[in-house]
C-alpha cells in the first residue's frame, strides 16, 4: 500500500500524518513513478501552517521530488520503466511513496546528479536559470543586489552570477550570516535593516546604484531595492517572503526609467521546450561545479513533521529531504 502525508488542516508539524493512500493506474500521458527523494521547502511550511492557502484540504503536499518509474499510460515514446526522473509541480502531491504524474513535468535526471541534489535544489537552481537567463540575461559586466543571499535560492544565485563575471551583492538577516554569505560568492554584503542601506550600495557602485536587483523578500526590502537601482535598471521580484508588496505609483519608476518584472517559474516551465532546455542548463551547472551546496539532511516520510521542526528552526544547512 502506497503511504503519503495527508494533510487535513492547518498548523504546527504536528498535523502532518502518514497515511495509507490509493494509487490508480496511470492514463494516457502519465507515469506511475516510486519516489526516492522529495524535498522540503519553506513553502512546504507556509502551505502546512495555512499562510499559503494553495493546497485544498484534504491534500498531499510537496512541490518537487525524484523517482523511479514504474508503469507508464499510452502515448508516451519518450520515458520507458526504470527511468529515473524528477520533477516540479504546482499541484503538489510530492510527500508520497507513489504517484500519477503527468509525463509533461518529468525531467530525466544525468547519471552526475544525485536524487539529493535533484530533490532539494532542482526547483531552486531552474529558478535562478530563470532569472538570470530568461527573465533578464545576466553580463559579465553586471552589478547585482540579491537579497536572502544565504537562503537557498540566494545560495545559487550568488555562485552561479559570481561564475558568469557579475559583481554580487547580497542582502541577509543579521551580521551573523555575512560570513555565509560572502562564501558562497557575495563580493559584498548588507544587512536589510542597515541604515545607510542606500548610501552604502551608491559608495559600492560610484553612485550609480546596482544594474539588477533580485528581490526575493518583497515588502521588508522593496523600498530600499528599488532605491538602490540605475537608471534605466531592473527589478526582479521573484518572492514576498517578508509580505505582499504595497502598490507602487507608475511615477517612482519613471522617475529613473525602471522596469519591474515578477515571473512565476511555473509559467517558464509550461513550456516542454523551453523546460527541458532550462533544466539541462542546471545540469550543466552543477556538472561545471558551478554550484556548491551545504550538506543534505534526510528524514523518513513519516517524519516529515521533524523536517519542517528543523527548516523552520533555520539550524540546518537548509538541504532537507524526505526518503519514502
Amino acid at each position: 500500500m502506497a503511504k503519503a502525508i495527508v494533510l487535513r488542516e492547518h498548523g504546527n508539524s504536528n498535523v502532518l500524518k502518514l497515511e495509507d493512500i490509493e494509487i490508480k493506474k496511470p492514463k494516457e500521458n502519465e507515469l506511475l513513478i516510486r519516489q526516492t527523494a522529495i524535498g522540503v521547502h519553506f513553502h512546504d511550511i507556509y502551505v502546512r501552517s495555512g499562510l499559503y492557502k494553495t493546497l485544498g484540504l484534504p491534500g498531499i503536499p510537496g512541490l518537487e521530488a525524484v523517482g523511479i518509474i514504474e508503469e507508464i499510460g499510452a502515448g508516451i515514446d519518450n520515458f520507458k520503466k526504470g527511468d529515473k526522473i524528477g520533477y516540479i509541480t504546482k499541484n503538489y502531491g510530492a510527500y508520497s511513496s507513489h504517484r500519477i504524474l503527468d509525463k509533461n513535468l518529468a525531467v530525466k535526471i544525468p547519471d552526475f546528479i544525485s536524487d539529493e541534489i535533484m530533490a532539494t535544489n532542482f526547483s531552486r537552481a531552474i529558478t535562478v536559470q530563470m532569472l538570470i537567463d530568461q527573465v533578464t540575461k545576466l553580463n559579465d559586466s553586471d552589478t547585482v543586489l540579491i537579497t536572502a543571499a544565504t537562503g537557498g535560492i540566494g545560495r545559487i544565485f550568488s555562485q552561479w552570477a559570481k561564475s558568469k563575471g557579475a559583481i554580487v551583492v547580497g542582502t541577509v538577516g543579521s551580521n551573523e550570516k555575512i560570513s555565509t554569505a560572502k562564501s558562497y560568492g557575495c563580493d559584498h554584503t548588507l544587512t536589510y535593516d542597515q541604515k545607510d542601506f542606500t548610501e552604502k550600495v551608491m559608495e559600492l557602485t560610484n553612485g550609480k546604484g546596482v544594474d539588477k536587483v533580485f528581490d526575493s523578500v518583497g515588502k521588508d526590502t522593496f523600498e530600499n531595492s528599488l532605491r538602490s537601482i540605475k537608471v534605466c535598471g531592473h527589478l526582479i521580484n521573484f518572492g514576498q517572503s517578508s509580505g505582499p508588496i504595497d502598490p507602487i505609483s507608475m511615477s517612482i519608476l519613471a522617475s529613473k526609467s525602471l522596469t519591474i518584472s515578477r515571473p512565476i517559474l511555473f509559467d517558464y516551465i509550461s513550456d516542454s521546450a523551453l523546460y527541458k532546455k532550462m533544466a539541462n542548463s542546471v545540469f550543466q551547472a552543477f556538472k561545471n561545479n558551478k554550484i556548491t551546496l551545504p550538506e543534505f539532511q534526510p528524514y523518513k516520510l513519516k517524519d516529515a513533521n521533524l523536517a519542517h521542526n528543523m527548516l523552520e528552526s533555520r539550524s540546518g544547512g537548509g538541504s532537507v529531504y524526505l526518503e519514502p
